[in-house]
């Protein structure tokens, strides 16, 4: 199974829906706003953004130094008056981003992510909890405040794992619909692996003709193995999705507390056992050892541990995003992380309280892979499924440009030289 990640999903026309369907905003602020599939809207300007401080202008690659259109691509203009927004709706988290295409890329003008949970306690009843759905309604709320204020007038609305496997699932999709007035995509495995891999590909290096980018969610952690064209196009040659994230993953072994040795050697254990088949299907290992992958993680499992890595007091986008880390000393910090108790791991700045009842089955994850796939480095990257998204709409919303050509506009030569000769 080949994707390439440029190839534009399967688009046949359907049938008129009204804006609700699609996924829009049903407001009356904002009536004229559109899902992926085209349209405009009415809105206010675009003002300074109120989240992500640490967020650069535009999502780019550090590693294509010798661009120097893609080393400031901050400085580029935006090629239309549209406005996008993504909202990536997860296990763990609810994040969304708010963005103008730039010949470079995009230009990010808002963005927002809480941690919501709403996949808590979802792998001991099967179902989304009342006070997880009013997490995320609350937080959904905020999305929609802010996709009315900057006027978008092209959205995505996904969700994930949490939402594929409840089974109340929905009835929440329908209560979103009713309170906050935009309809939810729950995508596929599959899906997400492609968008994941499209707004992580600048940060692929062209050099090296295979990469394994993982991304370890809240309820499951998808790998996904692809081959790296000489002009940096991936293409997706397989994937898999593993159901183990750090919401289930720490639910499942109970890591709030301080665990054993022997504790965590089972849970990753438990990990290599689901991960295994991938591997035998696709014998990477035999690649890895000729030198010829790359490791790219997107996550906060890595996002985090690489912020501890780099001694970085508080987290920042600028350093963590397209940074490339020993993989021996990410383990080292896994090893550190499964040794400490729940207190000890809250008093760390860079993972507190949000973040210390998980990071030890993120931890337990993350090992599994680099003990399969023994990579020296680890490329880092703050940006995924949303950045994936926009570029998705980008690309189908945007007219393509009309090749020059020369001849349309030179004299007709041929009749001249036939006139000449009468």
């Amino acid at each position: 199974m080949n994707t390439e990640i440029n190839n534009r999903p399967d688009r046949r026309r359907k049938k008129k829906t009204s804006q609700s369907d699609t996924g829009s905003v049903s407001s009356p602020e904002n009536k004229a706003t559109r899902n992926h599939n085209g349209g405009s809207a009415a809105g206010t300007a675009p003002e300074k953004p109120d989240g992500g401080k640490n967020r650069p202008a535009v999502r780019q690659a550090r590693p294509n130094r010798k661009n120097n259109s893609n080393r400031n691509p901050q400085f580029q203009k935006p090629i239309s008056n549209h406005i996008y927004s993504a909202i990536d709706l997860g296990t763990n988290n609810c994040r969304l981003l708010v963005a103008q295409q730039t010949e470079g890329g995009f230009k990010v003008i808002d963005s927002f992510s809480r941690i919501v949970r709403l996949g808590e306690g979802l792998g001991q009843n099967g179902t989304l909890s009342e006070a997880a759905i009013d997490r995320t309604i609350a937080a959904l709320d905020i999305c929609v405040a802010k996709i009315k204020r900057r006027g978008v007038t092209h959205m995505r609305n996904v969700a994930t794992q949490a939402c594929r496997e409840a089974l109340n699932c929905d009835a929440f999709v329908e209560r979103v619909e009713k309170e906050v007035r935009i309809k939810l995509d729950i995508i596929d495995p599959m899906e997400e692996a492609r968008f994941a891999v499209m707004g992580c590909k600048a940060l692929l290096d062209r050099n090296t003709p295979r990469a394994i980018v993982f991304d370890i969610g809240g309820g499951s952690t998808e790998l996904i193995w692809v081959k790296v064209h000489k002009n940096g196009m991936p293409e997706i040659l397989d994937w898999t999705s593993i159901p183990f994230g750090v919401v289930n993953l720490s639910e499942k072994y109970g890591t709030k507390d301080a665990i054993s040795a022997d504790h965590y050697a089972e849970m990753r254990q438990s990990i290599l056992d689901v991960i295994l088949p991938f591997e035998a299907k696709n014998n990477m290992a035999a690649e890895v050892g000729e030198g010829r992958v790359q490791l790219l993680g997107t996550s906060g499992t890595i996002t985090t541990l690489t912020s501890m890595q780099l001694g970085l007091e508080t987290y920042d986008r600028n350093k963590v995003d397209g940074t490339k880390v020993k993989a021996a000393e990410i383990q080292a910090l896994c090893q550190q992380m499964s040794g400490l108790d729940y207190d000890a791991r809250v008093a760390l700045k860079s993972i507190g309280k949000d973040r210390a009842d998980l990071v030890v089955a993120g931890c337990a994850i993350l090992e599994s892979i680099m003990d399969l796939w023994p990579i020296r480095d680890i490329r880092v990257a703050d940006r995924g499924i949303r950045e994936g998204m926009l570029l998705d709409m980008m690309e189908t919303t945007t007219p393509r440009r009309k090749k020059n050509n020369r001849r349309r506009n030179r004299p007709n030569r041929n009749r001249n030289s036939k006139a000449a000769k009468k």
